[in-house]
């Protein structure tokens, strides 16, 4: 395989407050498949992920817990790593923000930009949000709430040091213009540019007072470096960056990233933020930030308090760690969030890893047994339909490596599977089976098999990286070695007189729908029981960690009203028979409501928590005789009732059971 030079990919780390779910062990997937597919077109990889574990919500979690901070990121930094190893990902470093040498840079750079005149103390007064750890003006707010993840914000006031965002901000925009490749998909760079640099950007508070728990200003004790600063820095002291200017050859070959991949949430903060520290280093900048989409649970948000949340240790349990990782990386399109849920696992793995690959390769393997005693060999009969396999299999990797130039990675599966499924149609159009019985297609029933096994060690050797351990029991079933990738380019691989394997197995089994059900609905109650017997309430997990310890939410009682007043507003069920993204708008959905024999227009600030395909069909309650009002240019005729928990979660209140839409409530 020809070199192709370095390449260095990084994940977001991961911050340190609980066991991450499905949705964000997604990205270390994604990362994964990324990295060994480089590695196999020939980049020398560097795959870099870990921990974020400074904050002041890690500080109040960890006293709840009764533990030191440094005792809970030590336990949640280990679970956190051991899903990453549950899910075969190959990264070649994981750092830890409290990591010494990381902490002792962090400190230099925060030293350097103060003396260089780009940090200088002031004070603070603002809103801040606690799980985003950031500060907003009340302009900036949505609604009262955090314009990046809905939940309430309070009042904050303190001393703290800020770096001159606006100093850097022209230079980024001339950046981003000439580099069009740096932020992707595009509609995250254009939303970066509109909302937030071209506006013009405010300084950021890179230092707090209020909390012990980070690493320590050490020219000015009292305050702890800002989390933001701290976390990002990880990505150049991973690799031996050294602040003095005595940074390891590992970091002069590996820096600038060629890839930071992250959620699109956090977008601004590698795409703002991130370039202008680097800037005031006189560090380049990565060559691409790549904010993906979200994994949502099919059936509304991932939730503790419903009790429906996804963890990938038990999806392996159920699935398997290969038909785990196709699931995810197939089901995500590029820029879109992505759907999961029981139904959809067990039709995917059902239609495309039992059937379409793995009832493939039995069948190959146990007709090779069956007609040649499981020896391969091209007798050269060759007919035109063999034309047509084998252009399909030696095209795919041109396809495939189009696909991932672009990160697209679930067209690349699809790609892969077209070559599973052209060697099923195959097994269709020459009839094993009938050429078996005429002794004269001997040798054409010979090259028909021979054909096949390549065709499946081809299609392997491409889906080694996606799922490492299927390509690898494939291989071993034909008795193979896989192939690299400048290998794909003629057909080819299996030598003659190879033999099978004499038992083929199963590599993926067809699963009941309902038994996968009843077995996840135990799953569940067990997990509630757990938590009921240790008396943990549980926050729902939009956006953050899941398995999060909450107290009971306080409810602070409003002025009474009376009966008259409460028979004034009139709650009805209605049917949501259309629902929209508004544009311009980061937070508001606009639903069609059917409400009886009328529709209504009602515009809702949910867009966090559930999609538009979400909504369409759902029955939900609405306040109907809501005086009508103009939210981003559009009207809105009533209010849907929404639910919100202590962290900011919100979920639609729908009727116990299905009732015709414009049922009265009351």
């Amino acid at each position: 395989m020809q070199d192709k030079g370095k390449y260095y990919i990084t994940t977001a780390i991961a911050y340190a407050s609980g066991k991450p779910h499905i949705g964000n062990t997604y990205e270390i997937v994604l990362a994964d498949a990324i990295a060994r597919y480089k590695r196999k077109d020939g980049y020398d990889v560097w795959f870099q992920t870990g921990t974020d574990e400074h904050g002041q919500k890690i500080e109040e979690k960890a006293k709840a817990a009764g533990k030191s901070p440094k005792e809970f990121v030590d336990g949640t930094a280990a679970e956190i790593r051991r899903i990453w190893d549950l899910m075969n990902t190959s990264y070649d470093y994981f750092i830890r923000t409290t990591d010494d040498y990381h902490e002792k840079q962090v400190q230099k750079m925060f030293k350097r930009f103060y003396d260089q005149g780009d940090i200088y103390k002031g004070s603070y007064e603002g809103m801040y949000c606690t799980p985003c750890e950031s500060f907003w003006t009340q302009g900036q707010l949505v609604d009262g709430k955090c314009p990046d993840c809905g939940r309430e914000v309070k009042p904050a006031k303190e001393e703290a040091y800020f770096f001159k965002m606006s100093k850097y901000a022209d230079r980024l925009i001339e950046h981003i213009n000439t580099h069009p490749e740096f932020i992707q998909p595009v509609a995250r760079k254009n939303e970066m540019m509109n909302n937030f640099l071209l506006p013009g950007l405010q300084d950021l508070c890179v230092s707090r007072t209020s909390f012990k728990w980070g690493i320590p200003v050490d020219f000015d004790p009292d305050h702890v470096v800002y989390v933001w600063l701290d976390a990002l820095s990880n990505y150049i002291t991973g690799i031996g960056y050294d602040t003095d200017g005595n940074s390891t050859e590992q970091y002069k070959k590996n820096w600038p990233a060629d890839l930071h991949l992250i959620g699109k949430d956090i977008i601004r903060f590698h795409t703002i933020y991130w370039p202008i520290f680097l800037m005031a280093l006189g560090e380049p900048l990565p060559k691409q930030v790549f904010g993906h989409p979200w994994l949502l649970q099919g059936d509304g948000k991932m939730s503790k308090s419903k009790g429906n949340v996804l963890y990938a240790d038990d999806l392996v349990d159920f699935f398997g760690v290969d038909a785990v990782r196709y699931f995810v990386l197939h089901e995500m399109p590029f820029d879109n969030d992505g759907q999961i849920s029981w139904d959809l696992l067990v039709e995917r793995i059902n239609s495309d890893l039992a059937n379409t690959l793995g009832n493939l390769v039995k069948r190959t393997v146990s007709m090779s047994n069956k007609y040649f005693d499981g020896v391969l060999e091209d007798k050269g009969t060759s007919e035109a339909i063999d034309d047509d396999l084998k252009a399909v299999v030696t095209g795919a990797y041109a396809k495939v490596e189009e696909k991932m130039e672009t990160l697209r990675v679930a067209d690349s599966l699809t790609e892969i599977f077209n070559v599973f499924k052209r060697c099923n149609k195959y097994i269709d159009e020459t009839e094993p089976w009938v050429l078996a019985k005429d002794e004269d297609k001997k040798d054409r029933l010979a090259t028909v098999m021979y054909n096949l096994a390549t065709g499946i060690l081809m299609g392997a050797s491409l889906l080694q990286p996606f799922m490492p351990e299927t390509a690898e029991k494939i291989a071993a079933e034909l008795n193979c070695k896989l192939l690299d990738f400048d290998e794909l380019g003629s057909f080819g691989g299996v030598s003659n007189g190879t033999k099978v394997t004499a038992e083929p197995e199963i590599l993926f089994a067809r699963l009941d729908i309902k038994e996968i059900t009843e077995k996840a609905d135990a799953l569940y109650e067990s997990r509630k029981q757990a938590e009921d017997k240790t008396d943990a309430p549980a926050a729902a997990a939009g956006g953050t960690a899941v398995g999060d310890d909450v107290k009971d939410i306080h409810v602070e009682l409003k002025e009474q009203i009376t009966y008259d007043d409460f028979a004034k507003c009139q709650f009805v069920v209605g049917e949501i028979v259309k629902c929209e993204e508004v544009p311009k708008s980061k937070k508001l959905l606009c639903s069609q409501v059917k409400i009886g024999d009328t529709t209504k227009q009602i515009l809702s600030g949910i867009k966090a928590w559930y999609s538009p395909e979400q909504m369409v069909g759902k029955k939900v309650m609405v306040l109907l005789n809501l005086k009508p009002a103009k939210m981003a240019g559009l009207d809105s005729e009533g209010m849907l009732l929404c639910a919100e928990d202590s962290e900011g979660n919100v979920v639609l209140m729908a009727p116990e059971s299905d009732v015709e839409s414009g049922s009265e409530i009351g």
